[in-house]
Order: structure tokens, then C-alpha cells, then sequence
């Protein structure tokens, strides 16, 4: 990848319409690296094949919902930031997903394509954050145990 070239977002959007997967890389496909998936298990394929930064899914799927997938890929793939979409507005679906589903937003059908354009930029700022987080704490880590070694260096001598 060349230094100027701005970091593309790759986004993984499951839903069992393929309409919606259709619209979806059509709308976003020159601003992010988008990946699509007609159900969970296709999902989790992907996810296992490719670094995934940020996960749509669609709630109502027929083989699991969209709170169950997002649960289910939680302990493998912890680090991707998760958007919920469904065309239902049900408070317990919402309260299962932040609860289960660890998401970030929650996003309403039909979609706003600039409000979702900027959610997945907004997701992918506090992605960046917690990777580079969890590199500053491996990297203090490190430097801890140097100076314990250090120290005990000194002691012993």
C-alpha cells in the first residue's frame, strides 16, 4: 500500500436480502472495502478469511439473528466495531444487541447513505483507538518487565 493512500475501511455487511447486500456495495464500494454476506455462516467465513474493521448485520436472518451472529463471533473476533440494522424498531431486539452483541450503533431501514457513510468512519475512529490502546498497553508491558529485569539485575550484582 502507497504512504498517500488513505487506509480503505473493510467493512463486512451480512443480511439474508440480497437487495439490500446489492445496494449496499453499490452505495459504499469506492469509499471502503466492502464484503458481503447473504447469511451468518457465510459471515463467520469471511471473518475468519479477512481483517474485518467493521460488521453490519441485518437482525432478521433465518438462521440466527443478527444479536445472535454479532454474540456468536464475539470470543474469535472480538476487535471489529458492530452496527446493528433492521428495518423493526423493537426496544428488546436494541437491548439485546448492546447487552449480547457488544454493538456500537444501531441503524434503521432504509438507511441514510451519507448518515451511514459517516457512522462507519465515526466506528472505524474508535477501532483505530482500541488497536492502538491495546498497542500502547503490549508496549508498557514490555517496558515494565525490562526495568523489573533491570532492577533485579542491580540487586543481584
Amino acid at each position: 500500500m502507497e504512504a498517500d493512500k488513505p487506509h480503505k475501511i473493510n467493512v463486512l455487511y451480512v443480511d439474508d436480502e440480497v437487495g439490500n447486500l446489492t445496494a449496499f456495495k453499490a452505495s459504499y464500494r469506492r469509499d471502503f472495502n466492502v464484503f458481503i454476506a447473504e447469511s451468518a455462516k457465510e459471515g463467520q467465513q469471511i471473518l475468519n478469511e479477512q481483517d474485518i474493521e467493521i460488521i453490519l448485520t441485518d437482525q432478521r436472518m433465518p438462521e440466527m439473528t443478527g444479536v445472535e451472529f454479532l454474540q456468536s463471533i464475539i470470543e474469535k473476533h472480538p476487535t471489529p466495531i458492530r452496527i446493528l440494522v433492521t428495518g423493526y424498531s423493537d426496544i428488546d431486539t436494541v437491548i439485546d444487541a448492546v447487552n449480547k452483541g457488544q454493538i456500537y450503533k444501531y441503524i434503521s431501514k432504509p438507511w441514510d447513505n451519507e448518515l451511514l457513510k459517516m457512522t462507519i468512519n465515526q466506528a472505524y475512529e474508535v477501532y483505530s483507538l482500541r488497536k492502538e490502546n491495546q498497542e500502547l498497553t503490549k508496549s508498557l508491558i514490555q517496558a515494565n518487565k525490562q526495568l523489573e529485569f533491570m532492577l533485579r539485575q542491580k540487586l543481584i550484582s
